[in-house]
């Protein structure tokens, strides 16, 4: 800090509030801490009795605080349309969807840049969908005045791709097997097709075809293939048969579709039985997902965490379905919050 002049300070960074108290009628400050001095703000200050100020030293190698937070939002969104920012202020800037989607968010790069000190970005949980509108990300600089040579830094941590992206979710053409003898015989109503359809309305996704069959593993196998190939469907779920009984079969069936298998089961409860695949059709990749008997009665599982990112057009790996682990238990709440809650987090 330096002592100067008021009438000396345009251009120069507060570092403290000015307060203004006009008896009965206002009390507080007309300049913030951090305020950048103008030529129309010396009269004002002198009209409170200030002749002389403590302001910041600026010079080349300096960043006022919103002027870093600029730099922030721009490692954050790398300037997309799909994100809306407000203007800096106090040296923060908040980041929200300016579209639907779902949101990815760099972790390695993310931690490295809060390691850096003296600047911090915040942000809701990556791999979950989001709302035009939805508050994303807050950024801050903590000092008022900051190096540029530590945000350079921050630059290099961040690279060339932005720390934030979001990935379209698209409205995809599914069909449904539904396998077991009791439902194919009539002996029991069929209650996974309208949970599963439900789920699938909620991203606007279009319903093709639902196949009853009983527990024959090649007929499961070519009813896959059928909605894969001549129905055209961009995902196949397949519900019913996935537990260790021995009369169920649709793993083995999804597995004689050639399909490749990233997971049978997940770290996840509800839905620790959930298998998930990719089968290639004509040059086409549909993902096809073995749905275990939870997904009837529980409000969310395993599904609803995978399902966005199949549909956002996310190859997952094994090692996808292992992080869900840690926050994988669903507390099964008497009033459900999901997704603002632990699960899958």
């Amino acid at each position: 800090m330096k002592l100067i002049n008021t009438v000396d300070a345009v251009g120069h960074v507060l570092c403290h509030d000015m307060t203004r108290i006009i008896p009965g009628q206002e009390t507080g400050p007309v300049f913030r801490k951090g305020h950048v001095v103008t030529e129309a703000d010396i009269p004002v200050l002198l009209s409170i009795g200030k002749e002389h100020l403590y302001v910041w030293e600026m010079n080349d190698d300096m960043l006022h605080e919103d002027e870093a937070a600029a730099v922030l939002r721009g490692i954050c969104t790398g300037g997309s349309a799909m994100f809306e920012t407000t203007s800096p202020k106090e040296g923060k800037i908040e980041i929200l969807a300016a579209c639907d989607g779902l949101l990815k968010i760099d972790r390695v790069k993310l931690n490295a840049i809060n390691s850096l000190g003296e600047m911090m970005i915040a942000t809701v949980h990556g791999d979950f969908p989001v709302k035009k509108g939805d508050k994303l990300a807050g950024t801050r600089v903590i000092p008022l005045v900051i190096e540029k040579s530590k945000m350079n830094e921050a630059r290099a941590a961040a690279g060339e791709e932005p720390v934030l992206r979001l990935l379209p979710i698209r409205p995809l053409n599914y069909g449904i097997v539904t396998t077991g003898s009791e439902v194919y015989k009539g002996l029991i109503e069929d209650k996974f097709g309208p949970v599963l359809k439900r789920k699938m309305d909620e991203y606007n996704c279009r319903f093709v075809r639902q196949v009853i069959i009983g527990d024959d593993k090649e007929q499961i196998t070519q009813a896959i293939l059928e909605l894969a190939g001549e129905d055209g469907c961009d995902v196949v779920l397949v519900s019913g048969g996935m537990s260790v009984d021995p009369d169920d079969r649709t793993p083995a069936a999804i597995r004689d579709t050639g399909a490749d298998i990233v997971t049978y089961g997940a770290p996840v409860l509800p839905g620790a039985m959930f298998l998930l695949s990719y089968l290639n059709v004509n040059g086409r990749t549909v993902p096809v997902m073995g749905l275990p008997g939870c997904i009837m009665y529980a409000a969310r599982t395993v599904f609803d965490l995978a399902l966005p990112r199949v549909l956002a057009g996310e190859r997952l790996t094994a090692k996808d379905i292992s992080a869900y682990g840690e926050g994988g238990l669903c507390l099964n709440c008497g009033i459900c919050h999901f997704p603002n809650c632990g699960f899958g987090k």
